[in-house]
């Protein structure tokens, strides 16, 4: 007879090895489940040139151990400042970001995409958690408290909770909920990388009329820049034309842009993606199936709050699921915690997107004008609002 001690502990499939795959699958294993992890690419691709994270997020990559990791691997912005300019490169306000982390976390890290996951798979090596690549899940049947899986090689297997962590266009999520569609905002975003000149040291933000363009460092010798203009949604752009049409949608800028742009080429690492959103309401679970990060709430980049709920997701799941015996309890506890956050941080991204488009001259000179008054005001309180719906949540 099996003493309670010697009982094998619970099982979890994560699908999808993104960010929110990857923090899922680190935050359980630290607290004892047995993690299996699937991945639908034959290999790792990475569609971001560069990513930005904000302390809030931070803190979360420090409950898994990996923040320091990724601090090593990226740019920290220690002054936590970014710098707006109008698209001539004429100074418009300087904006201070907060450290709401713990001692030691920068305000703000820029981070190429590859380096984050680099980290972070080095990290399930470490826990000794295997990724499954080329693997897919094929049907799902729930009955007797756990979940059968097909998986597309053919094999089957039971476990007691599923993740649906595999982003904007989860094959969980069409599973399960066929209904939910990804929205597309009408913007488009450019992405590039480029070699960082070493006096480039801040966050920057270029405001032109109907678009925006930003200059993040991801290390010591890189950085990105990402361009968001409204795009029609049938908008397509020939992959070898990219080099051009960046160049040509974002020509009115000036320095410090100028160069970057100027040097694009077929050469350059380079990123076009059409801007969309996943606006789901709760359940985002149905039994022991649960989706989490942007296969639930994808939201608009505006934020640079995309990978920091992602994390966050995983880390209060592992803490929820430690705190209640019977999972789908667990996972309804997770949705009230964590749908009020995503909305607000989704609702904040579009409204901040929607005025960036706006291709109004007299419009755009009116924000350009009340920016020195209002923006530190707005970074300020959409901080305090995400703390507060955090210690409610808590």
């Amino acid at each position: 007879m099996k003493t309670e001690s010697a009982k094998l502990s619970p099982k979890v499939l994560i699908v999808g090895a993104g960010i929110a795959g990857c923090s899922a699958a680190i935050a359980l294993a630290q607290r004892g489940w047995r993690v299996s992890v699937i991945e639908k690419q034959p290999q790792w691709q990475f569609q971001s040139s560069g990513i930005f994270v904000y302390s809030n997020g931070l803190a979360q990559f420090a409950q898994l151990g990996v923040m320091d990791e990724l601090v090593c691997a990226g740019f920290p912005i220690a002054s936590g400042r970014n710098v707006y300019l109008d698209a001539q490169g004429n100074p418009i306000v300087d904006v201070v970001y907060p450290n709401v982390g713990p001692q030691g976390t920068p305000p703000i890290l820029g981070v190429k995409r590859a380096e984050m996951h680099r980290v972070l798979s080095t990290r399930l090596q470490t826990l000794g958690i295997d990724v499954a690549l080329g693997t897919s899940v094929v049907a799902l049947v729930q009955q007797d408290g756990v979940v059968q899986v097909t998986l597309s090689n053919g094999q089957t297997e039971t476990f007691d909770l599923v993740l649906g962590a595999d982003g904007i266009r989860s094959s969980i999520r069409a599973l399960l909920w066929p209904e939910v569609q990804p929205v597309y905002s009408g913007l488009g975003v450019w992405r590039s990388v480029h070699r960082r000149p070493p006096e480039l040291v801040d966050k920057i933000m270029m405001m032109g009329v109907g678009k925006r363009l930003g200059i993040m460092p991801i290390s010591a010798e890189k950085l990105y820049i990402f361009g968001t203009i409204a795009e029609p949604k049938s908008a397509w752009f020939d992959r070898a034309d990219w080099p051009a049409t960046m160049r040509a949608k974002f020509a009115e800028f000036a320095a410090p842009a100028r160069q970057f742009l100027d040097e694009i080429s077929a050469e350059s690492e380079l990123l076009y993606t059409a801007v969309e959103e996943v606006i789901m309401p709760t359940p985002w679970h149905q039994g022991r199936v649960l989706l989490i990060g942007d296969a639930a709430h994808a939201s608009t980049p505006f934020m640079g709050q995309g990978g920091a709920m992602a994390v966050q997701d995983a880390v209060l799941l592992a803490q929820l699921l430690a705190q209640h015996a019977d999972v789908p309890a667990a996972l309804q506890a997770f949705e009230q915690c964590r749908a009020p956050v995503c909305q607000f941080v989704q609702d904040a991204s579009r409204r901040v997107g929607q005025v960036g488009a706006v291709e109004d001259l007299a419009s755009y000179q009116k924000t350009i004008q009340a920016m020195p008054d209002t923006a530190q005001a707005h970074v300020d309180g959409f901080y305090k609002e995400l703390a507060r719906l955090d210690a409610l949540a808590a």
